[in-house]
C-alpha cells in the first residue's frame, strides 16, 4: 500500500488502472502505450518503468517477447509454494507462501511432480514454475525447500546497538543477530528467516506479530509456530453463508423431546444432546432407551466442497484459553449446526436401548430435526441433580419421623432449589438421564477401561484476556455421564457400520508394547511393586498397580509412569480397539463440528443406512487410510499447540512470583538434571545438575532419580520437594528453579559437600557431576 500511495503522489496511474488498461487494449501494450495513454513525460516515465517491474515482482504481470505486457492474476511466473491439500485421488495442490495481490484471490494449484520419489505432502515448501491451464493453474516443482523449522518465532530486543532475536522455544538458547529488521520494533514478536550457517548464522525479519505479552498473544505464538490456518478464504465464507440456507427435508421429527445439551460453561459449538427415559419394551424390562443427537455436519459440507477441503485441511478445531481456531467457520459451527436451546437443527441421532445391566441391546441411526430444551453447563447440571437429590434424601427423612411421630408420611419440603434450572427441566430430563446413566457405569465398572485420574489444568481469564487463576479442573458426575453417552454412542456407530460391511474410521488405541512394559516394571521395581510381564496386559492391569499402590505419595508418579507406558491413539480404517477403553470396536461419531474423523464416520452412516445426500465417495473410502494418517497428524499439531499455549499462560501467571519458594513434584529426571512442576498449578520447570552442586551424581535409568556418590541425596521421579522459582518466560513457556538455599544446598536440609570447593562445571553432553547408571537387565 505504500508504494501505491507514492505512485500517486507522483501523477502514476495506480497498478489496478494498468491492469485494467492491458486488459481492454485492443493492440499489444509495451511501457509506451502505457505512457502514452496516461499522459506521462519525463520523470514519470522512469517512475513508471519501476512500477511496472514492481508489478512483475509481484506476479501481476508478465512480459510478452515483443515488450508487451498481460495480466497474470498475481501469480509469479516462478514462486515459492506451501502444499495445502492431498486429495483422495492422490492429487497434490498448493497455495503461494506469500500472497500480496489485493482485491484478487489467492489461487489454488495443482502441482504435477514428476514421480512419487520423495513425495509431497502437506506443509512442504517448493519453488516452483507456475503455468496457467484453462481456468486454473499448474505448478511444476523445480525444488524442494526447507521446512518451515528453518524460520522461527522470536522476541526482538536491542543490546548496545545491535538487534538481537530471541527464539521462543524452550530448546531454542542461542540469539541470532538481526539483518533485516522490517517494520520491526524492539519488543515485538515477530516471525523470522534463519540466515547463513553457525556460528555466524543471522536473522532476517518476514512478520511483526506484535506484543508478545499482550492479552491473547499466546495462543498466536502456537498459531504462527505449527502452521495452524486460523482464517478462512472468502470462498469458503461464502460457500458456508449458501449452504447455511438449505432447508431441512424429510426428516424424523424429535422436537417435542425435552433434549438437552450439557457442555462447559463457554462453549460456543454444541455438538451433541442427550435423552433417557425408562424402556417400556417388555423385552428390555427395567431398561432405559435414549437418544445421542449429533449435529448433522455431513449435510451442510458435502465431500469434495471447499468447505470439506478447508475442514480436512485442518482436521480438528484447536482450543486455546483465549480462543478456538474452528474447523468450520463460525456459521455453521456456532450457528446452523451448533445445536441450541429453542432452535430447529438438523441432527443424526443414535436411539439405544440399554439393559438395565448398562449393556447395549440394540441401536440404530436417523436423520432428524431437533429442538433443544435447555443447553446447561457441566456445573449447573451436577447442582440440580445434587439439589434434587438433597431434596428427595430430606422428604425420606422427614416421612420416616413423621411415621415414628404417627403424623402420616406426607410431608413438605423447603428444599426446593434446582442449581438454577426449572424444576420441569430436572425431572423430565436431568433425573432420567442420571437413572439411566447409572446403569452404563456399572457396565463400564465391570469393563474395566484404564482409570488414571489425572487433572486438567484451567485457566481462567477476565474479559480483557489476562489471567486471574490457574488450577486443577474439577471432575464432575456430570463429565462421566455425558462422556459415557458420548462412548455408548460411538460403540453403537462403530458396530452398526461393520455390520453394513462399511468403511469404518475407527478411534484405535493399541496394547503397550513390550518395551515400554519392560521399563515400567523396572520403575516399579524401585517401589517394591511386582508386574508380571507375561500375563496377558489389559487395562485392569494397571489398575490393580494403582489399587496397591494406594495412597501413597507416589501414586501421581505411577499414574504419570503408566499414563507414559500407553500408545498413542490414532485413527484408521483397520480395527484394532480400544485398548483404554477396554472395547472391541470404537469410532468417534459425537463431535463432527470439531474433528473431521466424527465427519467421515458421519458420511459413512448416511451412506450405508440409505439417510440422503452428504454421504460417503467411493473416493473417500479407497483412501481412509491416507485421510486416517493425515487427521492424526493433525489432532498431535493440535494437542501440542494447546499444551505449549497452556504453559506459556502458567509461566506468565508465574512471573509475579519469581524469587518464591514453593511446593513441587519432580516430573522427570534426565542425566543433565531433573524437571519438577508447581503443585496445583503445573508447568515444568528445569533444575539444571550443575546447580546441584560439586558432589557426584549417578543417573539411575531405571529407577528415574538422580543419587548422590557420597552424601545418598537423592532426586527422584514423583518426589515432593520446596523449590525457588528463579525464572519464568511467558513467551517460552520455561521455567528454571533452584533449590530453596540457592544453588547446591540440598532440599531436605541433610545435603553436605563435605568441605570440598564449589566447582565450576563445563556442559559439554551430560553434566560431569553426573554419572550414568543404565536400566536393569
Amino acid at each position: 500500500m505504500a508504494k501505491e500511495k507514492t505512485t500517486k503522489q507522483a501523477g502514476l496511474p495506480t497498478r489496478q488502472q494498468i491492469l485494467d488498461f492491458i486488459e481492454s487494449s485492443d493492440q499489444p501494450a509495451g511501457k509506451r502505450e502505457i505512457a502514452r495513454a496516461f499522459g506521462l513525460k519525463g520523470q514519470d516515465k522512469i517512475g513508471l518503468k519501476k512500477l511496472l517491474r514492481d508489478m512483475g515482482d509481484e506476479g501481476l504481470i508478465d512480459s510478452a517477447p515483443g515488450r508487451a505486457f498481460h495480466k497474470m492474476g498475481g501469480l509469479p511466473r516462478v514462486t515459492v509454494l506451501r502444499i495445502t491439500d492431498v486429495d483422495d485421488s492422490g492429487n497434490v495442490w498448493a497455495q503461494p507462501e506469500r500472497w500480496e495481490a489485493e482485491g484478487i484471490p489467492e489461487p489454488r494449484l495443482r502441482v504435477k511432480e514428476r514421480s512419487k520419489r520423495g513425495a509431497l505432502g502437506v506443509g512442504d515448501r517448493i519453488l516452483a514454475r507456475t503455468e496457467e491451464a484453462g481456468k486454473g493453474w499448474i505448478a511444476h516443482p523445480m525444488k524442494k525447500l526447507k521446512s518451515s523449522g528453518e524460520q522461527m518465532l522470536g522476541v526482538l530486543h536491542e543490546e548496545n546497538g545491535a538487534l538481537f532475536l530471541k527464539g521462543v522455544e524452550k530448546k531454542e538458547r542461542r540469539e541470532f543477530r538481526v539483518s533485516d529488521v522490517g517494520d520491526a520494533e524492539p519488543g515485538d514478536l515477530v516471525l523470522a528467516e534463519k540466515a547463513g550457517r553457525p556460528p555466524r548464522m543471522t536473522a532476517r525479519i518476514v512478520q511483526r506479530l506484535g506484543d508478545p505479552f499482550a492479552p491473547r498473544s499466546f495462543s498466536m505464538i502456537a498459531i504462527h509456530k505449527l502452521g495452524i490456518p486460523d482464517t478462512f478464504s472468502d470462498e469458503v465464507l461464502e460457500e458456508a453463508r449458501r449452504v447455511a440456507r438449505q432447508k431441512l427435508g424429510e426428516r424424523e421429527d424429535l422436537r417435542d423431546i425435552p433434549i438437552v445439551a450439557i457442555d462447559p460453561a463457554d462453549a460456543r459449538d454444541h455438538d451433541d444432546a442427550v435423552w433417557a427415559a425408562p424402556d417400556d419394551d417388555p423385552d428390555n424390562q427395567g431398561g432405559w432407551k435414549a437418544i445421542v443427537a449429533i449435529a448433522d455436519v455431513s449435510f451442510y459440507v458435502r465431500p469434495g466442497s471447499a468447505l470439506d477441503r478447508e475442514a480436512r485441511r485442518r482436521g480438528n478445531s484447536v482450543y486455546f484459553p483465549d480462543r478456538v481456531v474452528p474447523m468450520l467457520p463460525e456459521t455453521l459451527s456456532a450457528g446452523i449446526c451448533s445445536l441450541k436451546e429453542g432452535e430447529d437443527r438438523a441432527a443424526v441421532v443414535c436411539h439405544l436401548r440399554i439393559g438395565k445391566d448398562g449393556t447395549l441391546k440394540a441401536w440404530h441411526f436417523t436423520r432428524a430435526v431437533v429442538r433443544i430444551a435447555a443447553n446447561i453447563a457441566y456445573e449447573d447440571a451436577q447442582a440440580a441433580i445434587d439439589a434434587a437429590n438433597d431434596r428427595t434424601r430430606s422428604s425420606r427423612a422427614k416421612s420416616r419421623d413423621a411415621e415414628a411421630n404417627g403424623q402420616g408420611a406426607r410431608v413438605s419440603t423447603s428444599l426446593d432449589t434446582n442449581g438454577g434450572l426449572p424444576r420441569e427441566l430436572v425431572d423430565t430430563s436431568l433425573k432420567p438421564l442420571w437413572a439411566c446413566w447409572a446403569a452404563l457405569n456399572k457396565a463400564r465398572s465391570k469393563r474395566e477401561p484404564l482409570d488414571l485420574d489425572l487433572p486438567e489444568r484451567r485457566i481462567e481469564l477476565d474479559e480483557q484476556g489476562r489471567i486471574l487463576s490457574v488450577a486443577p479442573r474439577e471432575r464432575l458426575d456430570a463429565h462421566k455421564l455425558i462422556e459415557d453417552y458420548m462412548i455408548a454412542a460411538n460403540v453403537a456407530a462403530a458396530k452398526a457400520l461393520e455390520r453394513k460391511k462399511a468403511p469404518v474410521m475407527y478411534r484405535i488405541h493399541e496394547t503397550p508394547g513390550r518395551e515400554k512394559l519392560v521399563a515400567l516394571k523396572d520403575y516399579l521395581d524401585t517401589f517394591d511393586i511386582s508386574f508380571t510381564l507375561g500375563q496377558v496386559i489389559k487395562p485392569a492391569t494397571f489398575n490393580r498397580v494403582i489399587d496397591r499402590v494406594g495412597d501413597a505419595d507416589f501414586r501421581p508418579q505411577v499414574m504419570e509412569q503408566i499414563l507414559r507406558t500407553q500408545t498413542q491413539a490414532y485413527y484408521g480404517p483397520a480395527n484394532h480397539g480400544h485398548f483404554g477403553l477396554s472395547l472391541g470396536s470404537y469410532a468417534h461419531f459425537t463431535s463432527p463440528i470439531r474433528r473431521y474423523a466424527d465427519l467421515i464416520v458421519h458420511r459413512s452412516l448416511v451412506e450405508a443406512f440409505g439417510l440422503g445426500p452428504g454421504g460417503l465417495t467411493s473416493e473417500e473410502a479407497a483412501n481412509m487410510e491416507h485421510i486416517g494418517e493425515s487427521i492424526s497428524q493433525l489432532e498431535r499439531r493440535a494437542m501440542e499447540a494447546e499444551r505449549d499455549t497452556t504453559d506459556r499462560y502458567v509461566a506468565a501467571y508465574l512471573s509475579e512470583k519469581v524469587g518464591q519458594v514453593m511446593e513441587t513434584r519432580i516430573t522427570g529426571v534426565l542425566n543433565f538434571g531433573f524437571f519438577a512442576t508447581v503443585d496445583g498449578i503445573g508447568g515444568d520447570g528445569l533444575v539444571p545438575a550443575r546447580d546441584l552442586g560439586s558432589e557426584y551424581f549417578r543417573y539411575d535409568e531405571a529407577g528415574q532419580k538422580l543419587v548422590g556418590e557420597d552424601s545418598g541425596e537423592e532426586f527422584t521421579l514423583g518426589q515432593r520437594l520446596p523449590l525457588k522459582l528463579v525464572e519464568a518466560n511467558p513467551v517460552s513457556g520455561a521455567l528454571r528453579f533452584e533449590l530453596p538455599d540457592g544453588k547446591g544446598s540440598a532440599s531436605t536440609g541433610t545435603f553436605k559437600h563435605k568441605g570440598r570447593p564449589r566447582r565450576v562445571i563445563k556442559h559439554r553432553g551430560r553434566p560431569k557431576n553426573i554419572k550414568h547408571q543404565g536400566r536393569k537387565g
